[in-house]
């Protein structure tokens, strides 16, 4: 026998429930108050089957009818809210089954009971997540297969032309053999790094208070070859003190990472600016440079692991797309947010900081 669902479950508890109460009712009210009735009609002069049959006619036809309307106005109501209640968790159940089969933009209604309507709005929210990890999955996996496709391709291509004679085993050959498998190389400790980045650590690093200024001074004095080799134009806006709360080798990491972006996408000639400011809660810090920008859309995703805005660039050009999702890590780690945005040519990644307590 198939088992009832919800609404039929409802509509059974319901129609018992009514069942009880209308025993009870008849109970009361056709024993013992055929009883009492009688009795009195009996006192004032009427014959026990005089009184009974005026009982029957009056309160029983009465009774009986209200009974049987009350139960079937309590049956119907049942199967209504029933169905209520039932209807959005089939077409629940229905979703998470089409969910788990890959169809990542299934949605369902907002409609029901407030509780049904609450567990509606979770699975929405799960479907969203659910969806965004997957294309964050197929993101990865199209760009980490770019990123070993170039060199890959390279080296095939100048050991098939050894192989066959067409170039001479000469030490510039081998120099870009060497450089090709260094870039593989460079690709893989940098996923050892993220991959260390990404294990949710037990503690937030050696927190304490440090000198933010100093620590941002020093950075930008080590990238002073890169910004001159380019002919960058660097604008430092610190205050004369600064102080924050946050490991001092993550901020110093994060700060390279920072600039070393800056400095690849700036364009020759082009303007780098750094800025430090305490605010009432935190410290910002703000790395921006001059060039094309980032579109609203990518914006939102720069931080993401081999995220990049131009496809097309590989780790020659564009990093291996992993030192923005190494610096949100690092900072978040140490209880402040990141950001960016991009507007009129100049693009702005900035970081916060708790203050020292």
């Amino acid at each position: 026998m198939k088992r009832l669902g919800l609404g039929g479950q409802i509509a059974i508890a319901v129609a018992a429930v009514a069942l009880l109460v209308g025993s009870v009712l008849a109970l009361g009210t056709l024993v013992l108050g055929g009883r009492s009735f009688s009795q009195i009609m009996v006192e004032h002069g009427e014959s026990v089957a005089s009184a009974e049959a005026m009982f029957r006619d009056s309160v029983v036809v009465f009774f009986v009818t209200a009974l049987v309307v009350a139960a079937a106005m309590s049956v119907a109501l049942a199967i209504i809210v029933g169905r209520r209640v039932a209807s959005p968790l089939a077409e629940m159940s229905e979703a998470a089954r089409l969910l788990a089969q890959g169809n990542y933009a299934v949605r369902v209604g907002d409609r029901g009971p407030a509780e049904v309507r609450s567990l509606a709005e979770s699975f929405n929210w799960m479907a969203r997540e659910i969806e965004e990890q997957e294309r964050m999955r197929r993101e990865f996996v199209s760009n980490a297969a770019h990123e070993l496709r170039t060199p890959l391709t390279n080296l095939h291509g100048y050991l098939e032309a050894l192989r066959d004679g067409v170039v001479a085993a000469e030490r510039s050959t081998f120099e870009s053999l060497h450089e090709e498998v260094d870039r593989l190389v460079r690709l893989s400790r940098s996923l050892d790094a993220l991959a260390e980045g990404d294990v949710p650590p037990t503690t937030s690093g050696d927190r304490r208070e440090i000198d933010l200024r100093a620590a941002v001074v020093a950075a930008v004095d080590l990238h002073t070859a890169a910004f001159e080799k380019r002919h960058l134009h660097v604008d430092v806006d610190l205050p004369e003190t600064l102080a924050a709360r946050a490991d001092p080798d993550h901020i110093a990491q994060v700060l390279a990472n920072l600039l070393q972006n800056a400095v690849r996408y700036t364009p020759e000639d082009g303007r780098v600016g750094v800025a430090a400011r305490a605010r009432q809660d935190d410290v910002l810090v703000s790395i921006s440079n001059s060039g094309p920008g980032i579109p609203a859309d990518d914006l939102e995703h720069v931080f993401e692991r081999f995220y990049r805005v131009e496809k097309s660039r590989d780790r020659a050009t564009g990093g291996a797309g992993i030192g923005l999702a190494i610096v949100k890590t690092l900072v978040e780690v140490g209880g402040g947010r990141v950001g960016a945005d991009s507007a009129d040519g100049t693009t702005r990644f900035w970081f916060s900081l708790p203050r020292p307590t």
